[in-house]
C-alpha cells in the first residue's frame, strides 16, 4: 500500500480529497501544512494552527507544521516534503479542483522531490463536489469570506444541502462558484466519516483583516461522535 500525506487546509477539498485517496487504497500517513512565521496561522487560509491540530487529532491521523513566508514558501515545502520521502512517503494528495496554476506547481514539486502527485478531485464539476462531500456525511462551517464577494454574515454557515442551493443561485448573478476554489469562501470541517471524534466550537470571534472576513475559533473542544 502506498504511503501518501495529505496537503492538508482543514477544509472540504483537502478532506474529500483524502477521503477519495483512502477510498482508492492509498495509506494516509500524515497530514501537511503551511503554516505563518509565528506559527500561530495557517498559511492559505488563516485557520488558527492549533485549531487544525485538534482537528488532526480527531481525525487520529499525525499533522506536520512547517512555518515559512510566502517567499520561503516552496523551499520549506520541498524541504518538508524530502523529510517525508525519507521516512518512506511515496506521493502527496492534493485538493485541486480546476485551477491550472495551482496543478502544475504541485505536480512540478512532486516531480522534483521524486514524489507521485495525486489529485483526487480535479477536473470535476464543483457542484458534484459540494454534494459529494454533503452526501459522504461530513460536516464544516465557513471560516473566511472575500469581502468583496460574501459578507460577514457567512461566518459560521454550515455546508449543507440549503448552503448549496443559496451559493449556487448566488453563482447566476456573481462570480462566485459552488467550492469557493477562486477564495470566495474558507471551510473548516469539524466532523465527518474521516473523524474519531468531532470538533465542537465553542466561542468565536469575527475579524476583518486583508480584505477578508474571518471567523476566528477562540476555543474548540473534541466530542464523542454523535
Amino acid at each position: 500500500m502506498n504511503k501518501v500525506f495529505i496537503s492538508w487546509s482543514g477544509g472540504k477539498e483537502s478532506c474529500l480529497a483524502c477521503y477519495r485517496a483512502m477510498a482508492n487504497g492509498l495509506k494516509v500517513s500524515y497530514l501537511a501544512n503551511m503554516v505563518t512565521e509565528d506559527k500561530t496561522r495557517s498559511r492559505t487560509h488563516g485557520i488558527s494552527a492549533a485549531v487544525l491540530k485538534m482537528q488532526a487529532q480527531a481525525m487520529g491521523i499525525p499533522l506536520l507544521q512547517r512555518p515559512a513566508t510566502w517567499e520561503s514558501y516552496e523551499g520549506e515545502f520541498k524541504k518538508m516534503v524530502g523529510e517525508l520521502k525519507q521516512e518512506g512517503i511515496e506521493g502527496g494528495v492534493f485538493g485541486d479542483i480546476d485551477l491550472d496554476g495551482h496543478r502544475e506547481w504541485v505536480e512540478r514539486v512532486c516531480q522534483e522531490a521524486g514524489i507521485t502527485c495525486h489529485e483526487p478531485v480535479w477536473g470535476e464539476s464543483q457542484d458534484k463536489l459540494l454534494r459529494d462531500f454533503i452526501n459522504a456525511g461530513f460536516k464544516a462551517v465557513i471560516v473566511a469570506t472575500r469581502a468583496d464577494q460574501l459578507g460577514e454574515e457567512w461566518l459560521g454557515r454550515e455546508i449543507d444541502m440549503d448552503f448549496r442551493a443559496q451559493i449556487t443561485e448566488l453563482g447566476k448573478t456573481r462570480n462566485i462558484t459552488p467550492c469557493g476554489e477562486a477564495g470566495e469562501y474558507h471551510t473548516l470541517v469539524v466532523d465527518g466519516p474521516l473523524f474519531q471524534k468531532r470538533l465542537k466550537i465553542t466561542r468565536t470571534r469575527k475579524v476583518f483583516r486583508d480584505v477578508h472576513w474571518f471567523l476566528e475559533v477562540l476555543d474548540v473542544e473534541l466530542r464523542a461522535k454523535q
